[in-house]
């Protein structure tokens, strides 16, 4: 490996994801491994322009594989979005002899590497690190196994109450543009329906199947609603518009929100957040950029930026049948 590069910096941004601690570890012991000296900045983009640096060591990152969140904090930054705030970030790390940047975050954190990569040819690799799993070159985004699990758990829960007072319960999990959380918790915790943003299912069908589950001697039952479903009416008024034409029913509505993003990352999230590191680092010592890590087919493999950003990944319509099937 011809070393290009011999200081790095890592940042987190974006929305918090579990697995961004074990991925900012990867980055650091890789970097360590390389003889290549490593940055943390803290705060994201915003860290970046105000110069809240601090070097790290292999043993600075000592005990955080287990923890959800993030060590370098994360912030969105408005000042990064203009031209100054950007001059102001490529000083300080000019200044600090920073000669490459990893990106752990979503497709927001990696627009803004890529318009700075464009105005200052600055060095710029992303990790995927969002539990909404909605990037163009990767199975899997870090955090996205672990919120499943975490959901899935709640909804297991949800059930017990459900069935012990016969009731119907709306569960609302994340996913403004994508229903991966929705439609893989839905299956996987056996739930009646599932509302998702990709596909209009319409408010008479999610009828008729609630209509079918009663008569098929179900007395309760479970709707996973992902947060942007296309059916035009949030949760609370599809709970409503169910009580109105199945009065049979008591409806409850349960809004899983932030605890989707936190807790400790499983064993799939840390594997994948350590592979990750470790090719991010050696691209960048390569002198590779404007490249985003990710999983294909369970090799970790490399994509242009600018793809993992516009590209769209679509829901597995294999899954949507089988939830079809096992909702009989």
């Amino acid at each position: 490996m011809g070393q290009k590069v011999k200081k790095i910096a890592v940042m987190t941004s974006g929305g918090d994801s579990p697995g961004m601690n074990a991925a900012i570890r990867s980055v650091v012991r890789t970097a360590a491994y390389y003889r290549t000296e490593c940055i943390g900045i803290y705060r994201g983009y915003q860290g970046m322009i105000e110069g809240d640096f601090t070097p790290m060591s292999a043993r600075s990152v000592n005990n955080i594989i287990h923890k959800g969140g993030t060590i370098l904090k994360s912030a969105r930054s408005k000042e990064f979005m203009t031209k100054e705030g950007r001059a102001k970030a490529y000083e300080n790390l000019k200044e600090e002899g920073i000669e490459g940047l990893v990106i752990i975050g979503g497709d927001g954190s990696f627009t803004g590497g890529v318009v700075f990569n464009s105005e200052y040819n600055f060095p710029v690799i992303g990790i995927p690190g969002t539990i909404d799993n909605d990037i163009y070159g990767t199975s899997h985004t870090l955090g996205y196994d672990t919120a499943l699990n975490t959901a899935m758990e709640a909804i297991d829960k949800i059930r017990d109450t459900a069935s012990s007072h016969n009731r119907l319960f709306f569960v609302e999990v994340m996913g403004r543009d994508a229903g991966f959380i929705a439609l893989n918790t839905g299956v996987g915790a056996g739930a009646e329906e599932i509302l998702i943003p990709e596909e209009d299912l319409g408010l008479e069908r999610m009828l008729e199947s609630l209509k079918k589950s009663r008569r098929s001697g179900k007395s309760s039952s479970i709707v996973v609603v992902a947060e942007g479903d296309k059916s035009g009416k949030n949760v609370y008024q599809l709970a409503d518009y169910v009580e109105e034409n199945m009065p049979e029913y008591e409806v409850r509505v349960s809004v899983l929100g932030h605890m989707q993003r936190g807790g400790s990352p499983t064993c799939f999230d840390r594997v994948l957040a350590s592979r990750l590191g470790v090719r991010a680092v050696e691209l960048l010592i390569d002198g590779e950029s404007n490249l985003m890590v990710g999983l294909k087919d369970n090799e970790v493999a490399s994509t242009d930026l600018e793809k993992a950003i516009k590209g769209q990944n679509s829901i597995d319509k294999e899954l949507l049948r089988v939830s079809d099937i096992m909702t009989t």
